[in-house]
């Protein structure tokens, strides 16, 4: 998750320079990058938000308590990967 999180702050850096320089394609660039980021972590969110409820589906199945924290566990990393 961090290297996500890196990956858009220096995309928003290097927008912001491309703004100030008045240089459209450094600009472009950063803002692709960031985005670019934004993406992969939402991606990677979703995905720890359906094992989370995979796994708590099937602790609360069978019984499992660890399981179900697992997967509670696992569905809050994803809602935290995607609201930024």
């Amino acid at each position: 998750m961090a290297n996500e999180r890196i990956d858009e702050f220096k995309g928003s850096i290097k927008e912001g320079a491309g703004k100030v320089t008045g240089n459209e394609r450094m600009e472009a660039e950063g803002r692709g990058e960031k985005e670019m980021a934004k993406a992969e972590r939402n991606v990677k969110g979703a995905a720890n938000q359906v094992k989370g409820g995979v796994e708590q589906t099937i602790g609360k199945l069978t019984g499992d308590e660890e399981t179900r924290a697992e997967g509670k566990f696992d569905s809050a990393k994803g809602d935290a990967q995607r609201t930024g």
